[in-house]
């Protein structure tokens, strides 16, 4: 149950179009946002940041940054965000056998040099306290960019935010991710949230 009860979609009028975007991209407005619209200046505002990172002219491939959220989201624990990434990552174009092994993106074949770094990179960022070193940062400019690398970065970064936000609040997961995480990610340890 949610510590914050979600409010109706139509509550703020001045939020109408941001929430459309939502119900555009996802075919809901994710709960934890619902509860959110209390402070329309921070859904306006992780609105914006959210178009930011997520950018159709990102340099990095979109399915794969949010398989950064998804690590990043992992690492933490929360599982809200887990199942939004992951499913946003799936829809995304990342195929169901590379979901399924993103845990053992270390050793498996179907990851690149190139998304070990930045999959390492994400762990280490989202590690309290942080774990990104020096010698992360050269290997990340073997393969990425600086511009890629900052990319990674807001990734992990948004998560970050959104990983505090979601725990605190307890949204309930809404019953798209809620099916998405019990096919593709019960199977790895996901399980619907303690507050669901």
């Amino acid at each position: 149950m949610p510590r914050i009860a979600e409010l109706p979609a139509e509550t703020n009028p001045d939020l109408k179009e941001t929430l459309g975007v939502y119900k555009t991209h996802l075919g809901y407005v994710p709960n934890s946002v619902l509860i959110m619209q209390r402070t329309p200046k921070v859904v306006k505002a992780l609105a914006q940041l959210a178009s930011a990172v997520w950018d159709k002219e990102s340099s990095v491939d979109l399915g794969f940054k949010r398989l950064v959220a998804y690590m990043a989201s992992r690492t933490h624990g929360c599982n809200y965000s887990m199942a939004h990434a992951a499913e946003a990552a799936h829809r995304m174009g990342i195929a169901d056998e590379k979901l399924a092994a993103v845990c053992e993106y270390r050793t498996s074949a179907l990851f690149n040099e190139a998304e070990r770094a930045a999959l390492d990179f994400a762990v280490a960022a989202a590690s309290q306290p942080n774990a990104v070193t020096d010698a992360m940062f050269a290997r990340m400019h073997e393969h990425w960019t600086e511009t890629q690398i900052v990319e990674i970065a807001a990734a992990v970064a948004l998560n970050g935010f959104l990983n505090r936000w979601n725990d605190t609040m307890a949204p309930k997961l809404e019953a798209e991710p809620v099916e998405f995480g019990l096919k593709h990610l019960a199977p790895h340890g996901w399980r619907v949230g303690k507050h669901q």
